[in-house]
């Protein structure tokens, strides 16, 4: 599937949290501009197994393509959900059911943007954390959760993702990020990307944080040069709920959450979550 790069955008949205309603009528209004246009969902539909497989349905009716990639509420296993699959059996789970929608996944072959100025890889990336972005101060993991725990900042990941069948989440992060360095090393080296994932892939972003111990469940500083080694024109990521537009290294990035009622309704307005990556103006 490929769209018109004439008329096509590649978008961008995450952090849908559809179990609000209110976020449930931003989504039911999403719409293309051009029947051509590309979605990428970073992550965090929700957190019932239902929910995720409705939204991603509905999404991929109306999108030339949708291409998801994970987030940490996706990968809970929550005692509302009748679906009780834990950790990587959950997530092959996801992965199957989005395979049956014609959702790209990052377990899929990375589709090409034949975009105005050449063609782009996109690239769903599933990395998880590995507690490396730690507390300032704190020399390991375990005194930069002790911080965490000692001041209340503590990610409901610590009770509903589960990272079976491997020991620790951290042994969970270091095998997606072998497994996806070495798929993205394959690339064409002539081939310019944008990537995207749930958690983003450098630790600046985290810095305007209101609270820094929460900065150690937002990703892993073995992806801190993949924007540079593998020639992204864009980084697209979500779980801040903090949508912005950043550059590292004169790269790009994209911080495309929807987040909860409460954040962007202090906002104003009717929220307009989805970001154009590349396309129709550029």
């Amino acid at each position: 599937m490929t769209p018109d790069a004439a008329t096509g955008s590649l978008l961008a949205v995450s952090d849908l949290h559809v179990a609000y309603e209110e976020n449930q009528a931003v989504v039911d209004r999403l719409r293309p501009s051009s029947p051509d246009d590309w979605l990428i969902v970073a992550g965090d539909v929700g957190e019932r197994f239902a929910d995720i497989e409705s939204t991603l349905g509905k999404l991929a009716a109306r999108f030339r393509q949708v291409i998801w990639a994970p987030g940490n509420h996706e990968l809970w296993t929550h005692p509302a959900d009748p679906v009780v699959l834990r950790g990587l059996e959950r997530y092959q789970a996801l992965v199957e059911m989005c395979r049956g929608l014609g959702v790209l996944t990052p377990e899929d072959e990375y589709p090409i943007w034949p975009g105005p100025r050449g063609p782009v890889a996109v690239v769903p990336i599933f990395q998880l954390y590995d507690y490396t972005f730690r507390v300032p101060g704190a020399d390991t993991v375990e005194a930069s959760l002790r911080r965490a725990y000692e001041v209340g900042v503590v990610c409901t990941d610590e009770h509903l993702l589960h990272p079976d069948p491997f020991p620790s989440r951290q042994a969970w992060c270091a095998e997606r990020v072998r497994w996806t360095r070495q798929r993205l090393d394959r690339l064409d080296p002539a081939l310019p990307t944008v990537l995207a994932s749930h958690w983003p892939l450098v630790r600046q972003p985290t810095d305007v944080l209101w609270y820094p111990e929460f900065a150690q469940w937002c990703g892993t500083v073995q992806t801190a040069d993949w924007h540079v080694r593998y020639r992204a024109v864009a980084a697209v990521y979500g779980h801040l709920h903090i949508p912005r537009s950043t550059e590292y290294d004169g790269v790009r990035f994209e911080e495309v959450s929807l987040g909860y009622p409460r954040e962007w309704g202090r906002r104003g307005g009717t929220p307009v979550p989805m970001r154009r990556i590349l396309g129709a103006n550029g």
